[in-house]
């Protein structure tokens, strides 16, 4: 038996129209034409799909069968078309995203949630990773993009800034730091430090920068938020390294002094990151599209 999908369309469209002739022409195909393929269609099948009649067709039972069938395949070969074609415009499938610390906290959650709503079918697997990890997972197709620093080389990636992520230094009102013109980390690498936990990429970030002054940084505590190392800050615990913009969140709130470093590395900018548009999946394609526009 050797139906195809426009033999199934030709029987629907003739059970329908109780007619070979309006059948054919909802069919888009000639009366000739279609008379031949059900000709065929019973030789091949071997049984008789419908009786003639002189102002007619009406189903036999081995026809009933057939169309019942039929409808079924042209049913799910229309929802075939139409998933498939959700995929390629970008609306329905699954992503993975990796960002790092300040992207997750400060840039990504607004923007992702409003991105979700406009695409109830599509699957974001967000997970925070360092800017080094996330080159390395975009080099060896781990993932599509990521969310780095510009504070990273993505060698051959390419790499384009969507938000300013400069990081800087808090410190309580009263804390001497204060009256500095410009402040660097090497300012402050012996005070006590509110940190957040180890394995954390920001603070891993960080934490290396002060190695590399020959000064590891000395915690007084660990949080798992910026929030928490605001508030111990201000209640003079001890000095704290976060986004601009998020000390400027919460500074609405707390008491204490957000003093930009002047460090290179603090200086930075948050980028999107990917090899090219074209080895893009279409839903990740038009999230990054998304996150590249400015901000309404």
């Amino acid at each position: 038996m050797r139906l195809d999908l426009s033999d199934f369309k030709l029987v629907v469209c003739i059970a329908d129209a109780g007619s070979i002739t309006h059948g054919a022409r909802h069919a888009n195909l000639a009366v000739g034409s279609a008379s031949e393929r059900l000709k065929r269609m019973e030789e091949d099948t071997g049984v008789k799909l419908f009786f003639r009649h002189p102002r007619g067709v009406s189903l036999t039972e081995a026809g009933e069968i057939l169309v019942r069938h039929a409808r079924e395949i042209l049913a799910r070969q229309e929802g075939l078309e139409a998933e498939l074609g959700a995929y390629v415009k970008g609306v329905r499938g699954k992503i993975r995203l990796y960002a790092n610390t300040s992207a997750m906290a400060e840039f990504l959650p607004g923007r992702l949630a409003k991105w979700l709503t406009e695409h109830p079918n599509v699957v974001i697997e967000l997970e925070e990773r360092t800017s080094a990890d996330i080159i390395y997972s975009i080099r060896n197709d781990i993932t599509e993009a990521g969310l780095v620093s510009d504070a990273v080389d993505p060698g051959e990636l390419t790499t384009e800034p969507i938000a300013d992520d400069r990081l800087a230094l808090i410190v309580p009102r009263t804390h001497p730091l204060g009256h500095r013109e410009k402040v660097f980390l090497s300012d402050a690498v012996n005070e006590p430090f509110i940190g957040l936990y180890p394995g954390n990429a920001l603070q891993d970030h960080i934490s290396g920068h002060a190695r590399d002054l020959g000064h590891p940084l000395t915690y007084r505590i660990r949080m798992s938020s910026f929030e928490g190392i605001c508030e111990m800050v201000s209640s003079g615990i001890g000095l704290g390294i976060i986004p601009v913009s998020v000390a400027e969140r919460f500074s609405k709130k707390m008491p204490y002094l957000i003093l930009p470093l002047h460090d290179k590395w603090a200086r930075r900018s948050i980028c999107i990151c990917y090899k090219s548009m074209e080895s893009l999946s279409p839903a990740m394609a038009g999230l990054i599209e998304f996150l590249k526009a400015p901000d309404k």
